[in-house]
């Protein structure tokens, strides 16, 4: 069990961190799939691996109905609420 801080920061127990090989700065793939949150580390997969999480990926963004546009504005509005936390 873990505990989301106010700034929306979690810690990894580090029985996990260690298993996985996870640093400091170790960047994780956010996921929310139904009402379940999931970090993945984007650490170099075997091929089948990654090709298997690919496919498992695409089809459930195929199954939302998300769109390459719908990815563009929610990088554009994560930018700007960025820019709006900077300034």
């Amino acid at each position: 069990m873990t505990k989301m801080s106010s700034r929306g920061q979690v810690v990894i127990p580090k029985v996990i961190r260690r298993s996985l090989g996870l640093q400091k700065g170790t960047g994780l793939l956010v996921f929310k799939i139904g009402d379940s949150i999931v970090l993945k580390s984007p650490g170099i997969a075997p091929d089948k691996a990654l090709e298997t999480n690919l496919k498992a990926i695409r089809k459930k963004i195929r199954r939302l109905g998300i769109t390459r546009e719908d990815v563009e504005a929610e990088i554009k509005q994560l930018r700007r609420s960025r820019k709006k936390a900077t300034t």
